[in-house]
């Protein structure tokens, strides 16, 4: 996986770009990710008013800390 997770300043970033109007494969490009990554990322974490930064970062968070299934 190319850079390992995202960080909150790359989440800054997208929201950024996004707010420019670039698109997903050129905020891939800058960012040196896949496309993919990007579009999962937003698809992941818009809400009604667009894709939130801080909002993103939070959510990854709580995912992040998520216990896995018990191993006997």
């Amino acid at each position: 996986m190319p850079g390992g997770r995202l960080t909150h300043e790359d989440r800054r970033q997208i929201a950024s770009w996004l707010a420019e109007g670039l698109g997903y494969a050129e905020i891939g490009r800058r960012l040196g990710r896949p496309t993919s990554t990007i579009s999962r990322e937003v698809a992941r974490n818009s809400a009604a008013g667009g894709y939130l930064a801080d909002h993103a970062q939070h959510s990854a968070g709580r995912r992040a800390r998520r216990s896995g299934p018990v191993q006997a």
